[in-house]
């Protein structure tokens, strides 16, 4: 037991960079406000909000999404993680290069990586060219935009996955591999009864970090597609930012409020659910 006061500045700043703005929020989504003054108009912004023509396919969009990303990052990270975690020559280059997309600025990822998907003049396509293959049109096929940015954003995130697996690797006690190579056990075995039992929380810690990240990503997606082509690559954040680029600040604010609900109701429950799982382990 320890004094209750030494919890009162972590609540404090709890309090003001959390409590206090989400508070202000949901105030500020009932109104019609500006810079200087603000209308009370109750839940009007909340019912345009439903009402928007493609919040529907934005909203599937974003599901999609954050389940295409987070279930690329826990499997890619995850076999990341076990090969980086083997005997390698310059091993410890490798987890630089692994980790490095996670450092740069997520504009000039997309920027980048606009440029070399492009149709006809990208580098993707005109490699794919080279090979006798004819590239599709990756930012511009309305079938394809969303996932292409999935791919990239994977691309982007799994250094991070990957690091955390690896502290969940190395966590895990020498003794039980060498105890498991005296009785014969194959790698795979090793893998499947000693490592991806031992790695779990680290897994749960991935898939909660990178299905939250899903759900809320807009700078990628904006840099990359801009919603496009139409509004087939349009998730709720973007949305949101639309609304608010045209002026309309207390229904992007409502916007925002929904999409917090749909972040804490899809969430909340997965991490309560992972955290049962790794109590009763």
């Amino acid at each position: 037991m320890y004094p209750i006061w030494l919890l009162y500045p972590a609540a404090a700043i709890y309090g003001i960079l959390f409590l206090l703005p989400t508070i202000t929020s949901l105030y500020y989504s009932l109104t019609r406000w500006t810079l200087f003054n603000s209308e009370f108009i109750g839940f009007d912004n909340f019912i345009q909000f439903f009402q928007e023509p493609f919040l529907y396919q934005a909203l599937i969009n974003t599901v999609i999404f954050a389940f295409v990303t987070s279930g690329l990052k826990v499997v890619l990270g995850l076999a990341l993680a076990v090969l980086l975690t083997s005997p390698l020559i310059a091993r410890d280059f490798l987890r630089s290069v692994v980790f490095f997309p996670v450092l740069v600025s997520t504009v000039g990822v997309g920027i980048t990586f606009t440029i070399l998907m492009h149709p006809t003049e990208g580098v993707i396509n005109e490699t794919l060219a080279m090979i006798g293959i004819d590239g599709p049109g990756w930012l511009v096929d309305r079938n394809l935009a969303l996932y292409s940015v999935a791919l990239v954003d994977v691309w982007r995130g799994v250094g991070l996955a990957t690091v955390i697996y690896i502290a969940g690797i190395v966590s895990i006690p020498a003794d039980y591999y060498e105890a498991s190579r005296i009785d014969g056990a194959t790698r795979w075995q090793q893998f499947r009864h000693i490592t991806l039992p031992l790695v779990r929380p680290a897994m749960f810690t991935v898939i909660i970090l990178s299905f939250i990240g899903g759900l809320r990503l807009f700078d990628l997606i904006w840099t990359m597609t801009k919603g496009g082509p139409g509004f087939s690559s349009d998730v709720m954040a973007s949305v949101v930012y639309k609304q608010y680029q045209s002026g309309f600040y207390g229904l992007s604010t409502a916007g925002n409020v929904v999409l917090f609900v749909l972040i804490a109701v899809l969430a909340v429950p997965l991490n309560m659910f992972l955290n049962r799982k790794v109590v009763t382990r």
